[in-house]
Formats: C-alpha cells, structure tokens, sequence
C-alpha cells in the first residue's frame, strides 16, 4: 500500500512538474535537464555536493541532505558544516556517498524541485536512474579538484548557479579560487630550486585517516608554492592528485627538511595515529626533521571529498613555513578565517582546530631527545 501511494504521488508530482517546467540546462555529462523557472528548493546528493552549494549561499535551499551530512562527528573538519549546523537537523534522504533512498526523496515536504548529484566516471547512469524513479530532474555536476580537473570544478559551481540564480557569486567563486592560486604561485616563482626544501606530509585521510605513511604526490598545498614534494618523485607521467601509501623506508632513505603532519590522522586509535608514530617510532624519532623540531601540522582537507577552503589556507601555512620571506605579511590563521569567511561565510578557524587539539598550524613537538 505504501509502493502504490508513493507511486501515485510520483505520478502526480511528475505531471505538476512537466506543467511547470520553463527552461533547460545542461549538466555535467551533457544531459539537456527541464527544470522550473525559478528553483528554490533543492537535493544535494553525494560526497561534496552540499559543499559547493553552500559556496553559491545557496545553504537555505536545501531540503534535505544524506547521512554523512547529518551524523555527530567528535571530528569535524568540514567548514560549511560548522558554518551550518542548520544541515544536522535537515531530514536524511539517504547513506553517504550519493547512495539515495528514492522513497525517503519522495516523502520530502518541502518537496526538492532538483537534485544535484555528484558523479565519478562510474556513475554515468545513476542521475538517470534516480531521475526515474522520483520523477524529479537530477543535475549531475563532478565534484573536480584544483589540480586536473580544476575546470571540472568551475564548471560544476556554474551548473549549480544557473540552477538557483547564483551565477555571479559562481563567478566570483571562480575568481576567489584563481586568484588565491595565482598569489601563491608569484609569491614562490622566483625561489631557485636550491633554496626550496625538501618536504613531505603525511597522515593524509582516505576514505577515512591513516598513519603517517599516507601522503599525496601531488599535494595540492605544496604545489600552489613549489615546494619540493619527494613522494612526487618517481611519479612521472602518473596522475599526482592520487592517494598514495609510502614504505616507512623510503621516508627514512630522503630524510625530509620539513615535514608536515594531517591533523586527519589524529582520529585513529591513540596507538595508530601518525602523532603517535612520529613520536614513538625510533626510526621516525631519527629523522632530521624530528631532530631539529621541524615538524608542523596542516588541515585536514580531504574529509568527505576535498575541502578547497582548507587547501587554500594549507597551501599559505606551508608557504609561511617554508619560505617565511615571501609570506611575512600573512598570518595563517587569519589568512584561513578570511578564506572561510568568503567561501563559506563564518570564520571557522579555531572550532574546526580546536577539535584536533590545537595542533593546526603550529610546530609540533615529537623529538624525545629533550630539544
């Protein structure tokens, strides 16, 4: 009995919506999608998704959000979430991940007149599907990086701001992100490959945190400023924003100059942490790096997909490290807060550290030689 009224309701809403629709717009994967002429209430679907529509400030037009979206978390290394803890108390419409309950969707009130999904080269079929089974347009948009696929991005924010009326506030996120890029990129063009030193972070989160051993070759905050990132050599021809697990060897063979630490790491049990680890480890404890205190810790970024915001504010704390010249004028945490302000509209610096012990940004003393 519960099928057949959902299916009537589907019906129904089906023929409202195909009375109503006014316009056309063209997702991610070329689909031509008939939406209404003014959109104000919307599903973001899958990881990401709800980030970057609290970008456009378009946070008030969700109604709904999956179950990573509304969960506690002890950690929360999400800006927009602390910006809008709103999201927790919004009705689930399905698991994390883009895995949608279409009956959940179609029980909404109010009802969303699209869904943004998220997709991966994989999912091609999953907007059509979806859209089938609510009757309600599905807009995919890909979620991209600010390496590769940093058009992708761009792309996806301008989908999402034709949608809902944001397209210059799409626009000015645009030119926010390049423009960040760009400064950090003139600051470091200069610096002879000799005077840049040799670094690596690890703890890096993957689906979830790791042990030091976790790294990206293609850090996206090291690249921004030309640091000299060793998990990237060997690395030729291969996609650099990949994950990447380092032999504990290796590490020791390049003896990094600096190394950073992802606060990601920290939510592991005590025992497996990359904290732990670099302090506990007799063959971390020998590196020259742990030697001479110059260890730091960054945002995690990679929570739930890739944080921008936080990448942003990395990339000008490692900067400020590694080339303190060049970065004299910036204070880290400032610098973070007034990214979080423009992108998300809080500055959420200090709760989103505070949850990871204060350890952001600063120098992390793991060295047991008494210094």
């Amino acid at each position: 009995m519960k099928r057949l009224s959902i299916l009537l309701w589907t019906l129904l809403f089906t023929f409202s919506f195909s009375v109503a629709q006014a316009r056309s717009i063209t997702d991610a994967l070329g689909r031509q999608i008939a939406i209404p002429e003014r959109v104000t209430h919307v599903l973001c679907s899958g990881s990401g998704c709800l980030r970057l529509l609290s970008y456009l400030e378009g946070q008030e037009f969700a109604v709904a959000a999956d179950e990573m979206e509304t969960r506690y978390e002890k950690f929360t290394a999400r800006p927009y979430a602390l910006a809008y803890p709103e999201f927790k108390k919004l009705p689930q419409c399905g698991e994390i991940r883009g895995h949608d309950n279409p009956e959940h969707i179609l029980m909404l009130s109010p009802a969303p007149q699209v869904i943004f999904k998220t997709v991966s080269s994989h999912q091609g079929t999953e907007p059509d599907k979806l859209q089938k089974k609510t009757g309600i347009p599905v807009i995919a948009i890909h979620y991209g990086n600010l390496d590769s696929r940093r058009e992708e991005l761009f792309q996806s924010l301008r989908i999402i701001g034709e949608v809902i009326d944001k397209q210059q506030r799409a626009e000015d996120v645009v030119s926010f992100i390049q423009t960040r890029i760009a400064d950090l990129k003139k600051r470091t063009a200069h610096i002879p490959d000799s005077k840049r030193p040799r670094t690596f972070v690890g703890g890096v989160a993957y689906r979830g945190p790791h042990g030091y051993q976790s790294t990206e070759p293609g850090y996206p905050p090291f690249a921004f400023v030309g640091a000299k990132n060793l998990a990237a050599e060997g690395c030729a021809g291969k996609a650099l924003s990949k994950h990447a697990s380092v032999a504990k060897e290796k590490i020791l063979a390049w003896d990094p100059d600096v190394l950073f630490l992802d606060l990601s790491t920290l939510q592991m049990e005590a025992t497996a942490s990359g904290l732990y680890e670099l302090k506990n480890d007799p063959a971390y404890q020998s590196l020259t790096a742990v030697q001479k205190n110059r260890v730091y810790g960054v945002l995690p970024y990679n929570w739930y997909s890739k944080n921008y915001g936080s990448i942003l504010a990395n990339a000008y704390y490692a900067g400020k490290i590694l080339y303190p010249e060049e970065f004299a004028d910036i204070t880290p945490a400032h610098q973070a807060d007034e990214i979080f302000r423009f992108l998300v509209g809080a500055p959420v610096f200090e709760r989103m550290n505070s949850a990871f012990s204060n350890l952001a940004f600063s120098r992390i003393t793991v060295s047991n030689n008494g210094k």
